[in-house]
């Protein structure tokens, strides 16, 4: 699949949910994102690894969309921009990754909101989409988060989106330049029809 078969519009990746629309980044998105990420560094950093000297110039958004469309060839990774609906405003991104097949069935969801769109549901609308994509469209069995212990709101909202705290982590990823403890958090799809529960799978 070449990279502009899966930015076009029509792309069966965008995905709508509660008040938001996700759907892959494209060449286009670079002025609002590389803004948007400008505007909420200091808000976001803490959160996140250290980001590269050249990550908000355009060569480097070439090279994530590349990096990207490999990716989603392999099946290891979903990733998506989140657009309010009404405006289209960008409130920031949300992406499936390392996701694993075999007996795993698997994947991970991360995902980062522009500092001026928090507290306003964008985000929880965004995990609970993508979280019925995972379970419906790429039948995966099992979703994991993590988060830093003192970032409440994540927890929060992951609590909110039906994942359920597992257990401690220590120094399982390097945030801000230092290996940090993570809460981690997992969510399993429900049992198939027949098995004595409901086949509907609600966010």
């Amino acid at each position: 699949m070449a990279l502009l078969d899966w930015i076009t519009p029509g792309d069966s990746l965008r995905l709508q949910g509660d008040g938001i629309e996700i759907r892959p980044p494209r060449p286009s998105d670079f002025p609002e994102w590389s803004e948007l990420r400008r505007a909420s560094r200091s808000f976001l950093q803490p959160w996140e690894p250290t980001w590269p000297e050249d990550d908000l110039t355009r060569a480097a958004w070439r090279r994530r969309l590349a990096s990207y469309a490999r990716d989603i060839d392999l099946g290891l990774t979903y990733p998506f921009l989140v657009f309010r609906k009404g405006d289209g405003a960008m409130t920031g991104g949300i992406t499936l990754s390392n996701v694993r097949r075999g007996v795993a069935q698997m994947g991970t969801l991360g995902y980062w909101c522009g500092s001026g769109f928090t507290r306003q549901g964008h985000t929880l609308a965004a995990v609970r989409t993508l979280s019925l994509f995972a379970f419906r469209t790429l039948a995966l069995h099992r979703l994991e988060a993590a988060c830093l212990p003192e970032n409440t709101p994540s927890r929060r909202l992951l609590g909110q989106a039906r994942f359920e705290e597992e257990g401690l982590a220590r120094a399982y990823l390097k945030i801000n330049g230092d290996w940090r403890d993570h809460v981690l958090f997992g969510r399993v799809a429900p049992p198939p029809p027949g098995n004595g529960a409901s086949s509907r799978l609600s966010a």
